[in-house]
C-alpha cells in the first residue's frame, strides 16, 4: 500500500500555458485559467509540463510564468512545478528556483533528448540523487513514452527506496496499472505519491492499482473529481459510473484534441480570450474542436459556464 502518510493527494491537472494570438504570453488569461481550475475543485495544479506546451518556452518565460502563478495562486492550493532538463545542473538550478518561489513540488522526466540520447540506469540514478540533495521538497518521476526511457518498476522502487525525496511517481506508460501494481509492491512504504497520468485514460484501473493520485488535462477537474472522490470514499461503483460518464470527453481529449483540448474547452466557456498553440505546435482541427466541445456539452462542465 502506499504510506498513509502521503501529502498530495487527489486530482491535480496540467495547467496549459496561455498565449495571445501573437505568441506572447497572455498572463492576465493564465491567472483566470488558474482562478478557473482552483473552483473548478483541483486539489493541487501542475504547470510547465509537456501539456502546459513547456518545450516551447524560453526559460526567461518559465520563470516569469512560476513566478506569475504561484504569487497569484498565493496558496491556495499546492503547485507542482515540472523541471525537466537533460543537464543535472540545469535541473537543479531550475528546481531550485521553483522551491524558493514556493513550489509544493517539483515533476521531472529522465535525461533525454531528441530521438536517440539517452543515458543508462547509473547516470539516471545519479540525476535524482543530486537532485534530490538540493532540494527539501518532493520529486515526482514522470514515467512517460515522451522520453524513450525505460524505467522498471524496480528500478524506480529502488530509488525511491535510497533516494530522500524521490517519492512520487507519474506513471504514464502502457500497462500502467500493473507497473504501479508492481512499484508499490517493490517499494511500500517509500512510494508515497503512485499517480496516474495520461489525461485519466487509464484512470479507473490505475485506481484499482493503488494510485493515490491522478495528474490529467486542465479542462474538467470537476468531471475527474467525480470519479476519484467517490473512489477514495470506498463508492467504487459510483466512481465506475462517474468514469463511464466522463470517459467520451477522456478519450477525446486523449486521442484526438491532445494538448490543446483544456485551451479550446476554456476559450469556449470565457475563461480565456485565445486558445493558440505557440508556433510551430499546429492549432486544433476546426472538426476536431466542433466534436470536442460537442462531447463536453453533454456533460455540463464548468469550464464551459465559469467565463459567460
Amino acid at each position: 500500500m502506499a504510506a498513509p502518510t502521503a501529502r498530495y493527494q487527489g486530482v491535480f491537472p496540467v495547467a496549459p500555458t496561455i498565449f495571445h494570438a501573437d505568441g506572447t504570453l497572455d498572463l492576465e488569461g493564465q491567472k483566470r485559467c488558474i482562478d478557473f481550475m482552483v473552483d473548478a475543485g483541483s486539489n493541487g495544479i501542475c504547470i510547465l509540463a509537456n501539456f502546459s506546451e513547456q518545450f516551447l518556452l524560453s526559460d526567461d518565460e518559465r520563470e516569469v510564468l512560476t513566478r506569475t502563478v504561484l504569487e497569484h495562486l498565493n496558496g491556495r492550493v499546492p503547485m507542482i512545478v515540472t523541471t525537466t532538463h537533460f543537464s543535472t545542473q540545469v535541473c537543479i538550478e531550475r528546481s531550485l528556483r521553483a522551491q524558493a518561489l514556493g513550489a509544493a513540488m517539483v515533476m521531472v522526466m529522465p535525461p533525454y533528448h531528441g530521438a536517440t540520447f539517452r543515458v543508462p540506469e547509473p547516470q539516471i540514478y545519479q540525476f535524482y540523487a543530486r537532485l534530490s540533495d538540493a532540494l527539501a521538497i518532493p520529486i515526482m518521476v514522470q514515467d512517460a513514452p515522451a522520453s524513450g526511457t525505460v524505467l522498471s518498476a524496480a528500478f524506480l522502487a529502488r530509488m525511491a527506496l535510497e533516494i530522500e525525496h524521490l517519492s512520487y511517481f507519474k506513471i504514464e506508460t502502457a500497462g500502467a496499472a500493473s507497473k504501479l501494481r508492481e512499484l508499490i509492491r517493490l517499494g511500500g512504504a517509500a512510494i508515497e505519491g503512485p499517480w496516474d497520468g495520461e489525461e485519466a485514460i487509464t484512470l479507473l484501473p490505475d485506481l484499482d492499482a493503488g494510485a493515490t493520485g491522478a495528474m490529467t488535462g486542465g479542462g474538467y477537474p470537476d468531471g475527474i473529481r467525480q470519479i476519484v472522490d467517490a473512489y477514495r470514499a470506498g463508492r467504487r461503483e459510483d466512481a465506475v459510473a462517474a468514469y463511464t460518464r466522463w470517459l467520451p470527453l477522456i478519450n477525446y481529449e486523449n486521442r484526438q484534441g491532445g494538448i490543446l483540448s483544456a485551451k479550446v474547452l476554456m476559450r469556449a466557456g470565457g475563461v480565456i480570450a485565445c486558445d493558440a498553440a505557440r508556433h510551430p505546435f499546429p492549432d486544433m482541427h476546426p472538426e476536431v474542436r466542433k466534436g470536442l466541445i460537442e462531447t463536453a456539452q453533454r456533460l455540463d462542465p464548468l469550464v464551459l459556464r465559469w467565463g459567460l
